[in-house]
Parts: C-alpha cells; structure tokens; sequence
C-alpha cells in the first residue's frame, strides 16, 4: 500500500504519516513474514541541522490478521524518546559517529515495542522491548562516514523472538509524481493526454529521498484457543496495516483512517 502526501490531513503531519507498506515471506528465513512501515514522505536526507526523526508524541502500530477477518489479532506498538546530550548546542552531532553511543551524537533516539494480542486496546498487551536504540541519520562521509556498520548496529531482537530495525532508509518506491498530479499524465504516454506534451520517459520522483521505516520480521502465526500456532508453509497468510496516531494535550489519540488489509501468500 502506498500514498504520498495523498490524504489531505495528514499531509500536514509528516512525522505521522505513513508512505508505503510492505509485507512479503521472507527470503532468508521463510517461516518468517518481513513488514517494513515508512513515514516522512519525501523525505530530504540533507536536511539539516535539524534532520529528520520519529515523532516523540506519535503511536506508532502495526496490525496483523492472521486468520483473514479484517479484524487485528497482534498490534506492535512503537513509542520514541529523543535525549539530547548537550542542550548548550542546537547542532545533531559535533564530530564524526563511531557508534550508537558516541557522545559526538548529540540528539539520539531510542525506542520501546508493545506487543497486543487481541484488540490493539483492550487486548493482553506485553513490552517486549525498552530503549531500543535507533542509528543516526546517513549525515555525510565526516559526520556518519561507517554508516552501514551504524545501522547494523541498530538491528535489535525483541523478548519474543523478532527482530526490529527503525531508522532512516532510502526511498525504494518508483513514482513519477510530478507527471501523474499534472492533470494525470502518465511519462511516457504524455503525447496522448487530452492536453498533449511531447513523449519522454518517467521520472523516479522519489529517486534520492529518504524515508524512516519501521521493520519487523516476525514468525508467521495464526490464532488458537489456547496458544499460537506457526502457520506451515507453503501457502501462509496475513493481513497487515498500520497507523501513525497522535495524542494532543487533551483527550484521545487522533489518527489517519485505517489502511486496507493487505495479504501476504
């Protein structure tokens, strides 16, 4: 599932909105489903001095139907926490990151993850992780210049058996925006469009933007009355969606609607 700055709403809450949701059997451990949730569309990597992060005040959830009601059965809830080493300096980082807890990083962020069997508010709700931590932003080759060893390093696993990853990522999803939202010309097409330009070839709008995801690859499993049971391949079902929700100073969480189940088989 995909959207860009589509839902009116939302498009002014960034850090809350969620881009692309991938869903897919893992290829390195198929009894295993990969989820990857992206927020911060179009996401400008360079931009500084204050990059990109998690919403600090944004529930983040990830909801799984594995017996294809429509209906949640396992909610993982993300909550982020931004510590400021230094508040004398507005800067993210005041010399290169050697590691997740080199002092240089000035504004890291960590992270907790609830797991909810059952309705994600009124189920049987466990944390399975508490500061867990995330990787800088991909700064530059002086402030970040072993990043790929920084966001290996962020790859954690949790109380119940998955593993979890949320930092920034490159944008992987291929969309020719600024043609589709011209009046929907479709490169390289154009030149039959009511209002006809000459053809040319599609443009990856996204090509060299980020985005922040939210991965989790977790045992495929569907509900039983006394216990969860891994579901055999070859044919293992899901439904997934997920939500960025954000609490103001009075009453409940406000949210986006609610995505569309998509099916992993």
């Amino acid at each position: 599932m995909t959207s860009h700055r589509e839902a009116p709403k939302i498009s002014k809450d960034p850090v809350a909105d969620n881009t692309d949701l991938y869903a897919f059997v893992s290829p390195d451990k198929p009894d295993t489903v990969t989820i990857l949730s992206n927020y911060i569309p179009l996401e400008e990597p360079a931009g500084g001095p204050n990059f990109n992060t998690f919403g600090d005040d944004v529930l983040y959830e990830i909801m799984i139907d594995n017996d294809s009601d429509g209906v949640e059965d396992i909610t993982y809830q993300f909550r982020f926490k931004t510590r400021i080493g230094n508040p004398d300096t507005f800067l993210y980082n005041t010399g290169p990151i050697g590691s997740l807890t080199d002092n240089a990083w000035n504004m890291k962020q960590s992270y907790s993850v609830r797991k909810v069997e059952g309705s994600r508010r009124e189920g049987d709700s466990d944390e399975i992780g508490s500061d867990v931590p995330t990787p800088p932003v991909n700064i530059g080759p002086r402030s970040t210049p072993n990043y790929a060893d920084l966001a290996n390093a962020a790859v954690s696993t949790l109380d119940d058996g998955s593993t979890v990853f949320a930092g920034q990522r490159n944008e992987a999803f291929y969309v020719d925006l600024g043609s589709i939202f011209d009046l929907g010309t479709l490169r390289p097409f154009q030149n039959l469009h009511l209002i006809p330009t000459p053809a040319a070839p599609g443009v990856d709008t996204t090509k060299g933007y980020s985005v922040h995801t939210i991965a989790l690859q977790v045992t495929l499993q569907r509900p039983n009355p006394r216990r969860l049971q891994p579901i055999r391949p070859p044919r293992p079902e899901l439904g997934c969606r997920r939500m960025g929700l954000r609490k103001p100073e009075k009453g409940d969480h406000t949210t986006r609607p609610p995505r569309p189940s998509w099916r992993v088989g």
